[in-house]
């Protein structure tokens, strides 16, 4: 059966960094292992070589989306201007890569630092987020790109924790392509429920991520992944899903401790993205039509 959703794979499944050694790897092994769409997270882009990366991508018959979050001197929802303009640098030179590798789908916490905030988002500092926002998502429509903004926990950021709070963010920014990323391993934290949320966002949805609640292998956790996939079978979702799970094998030692990944979920990254796989397209085809 042609499932209707593209099915992806973070590379982080399978190499912590963006040489061109673990780009082939993580590439080869995507298609191995049936995936539709790689995504990268631009954490490493310094190491990454653009042109050949896209060159690999087309000759495996592979899409791709790029994903990051900001660091706390480079974070568009900080009050200082200098540390705002990093950030809107570091947005920018991101969504050109993604353009550049092909992609029409650049994500993540593009609206403020990846780590736990000791305070609260200020006025200022949401301002600073929308502005920065609405200037990128014009600079994405010249491109034909859209923009998620995955909605992350609490320990995370600050700026939004659930899918109402993007949708008001979305709403503040104005602009068509600008869409909410839902992610089950940042729901289960934040949500009162799997099916809500997804409910509540319908046709403003443009990209997901699947991750079990400990980011170990799907199935293995208590999230209620069949309520999720019929949901958003209620709303009509065609766009990506996409496989999220992290290992302190695997992972680079600063993301790592970024995410707070201090254990190792798993070891063979091909068995946990062959599980994925098959877990995930069963549930698309058991979902109503």
């Amino acid at each position: 059966m042609q499932l209707r959703n593209p099915l992806g794979v973070h590379a982080l499944v399978w190499a912590g960094d963006t040489s061109p050694a673990s780009v082939a790897y993580a590439i080869s092994q995507t298609a191995r292992t049936g995936f539709d769409l790689l995504e990268f997270s631009l954490h490493d882009s310094l190491n990454l070589d653009v042109p050949a990366t896209r060159s690999l991508l087309r000759d495996n018959g592979l899409s791709v989306a790029c994903s990051r979050g900001l660091a706390f001197d480079a974070d568009v929802s900080s009050t200082d201007a200098a540390v705002v303009d990093r950030g809107a640098k570091l947005l920018h030179d991101s969504l050109v890569i993604t353009h550049e590798l092909g992609g029409t789908h650049f994500t993540g916490a593009l609206y403020s630092a990846l780590g736990k905030y000791g305070a609260p988002l200020t006025e200022a500092g949401r301002a600073n987020v929308v502005r920065v926002l609405r200037d990128l998502a014009a600079e994405a429509a010249t491109r034909d790109m859209t923009l998620g903004l995955e909605v992350c926990n609490r320990y995370e950021t600050n700026v939004i924790n659930t899918a109402r709070d993007a949708l008001r963010l979305a709403d503040d920014v104005g602009a068509d392509n600008v869409l909410v990323h839902l992610d089950t391993y940042h729901m289960n934290i934040e949500e009162d429920d799997l099916v809500r949320p997804v409910l509540e966002v319908g046709d403003r949805l443009g990209y997901v991520h699947i991750g079990e609640n400990h980011r170990g292998y799907l199935g293995s956790g208590h999230l209620d992944f069949t309520s999720f996939f019929h949901a958003l079978a209620d709303i009509g979702y065609t766009g990506p899903i996409t496989f999220e799970s992290f290992s302190s094998a695997v992972v680079a030692r600063g993301l790592s401790n970024d995410l707070a990944i201090w254990r190792n979920l798993w070891n063979d990254g091909e068995d946990l993205a062959r599980h994925a796989h098959g877990f995930m397209a069963h549930h698309l085809t058991a979902r109503p039509a």
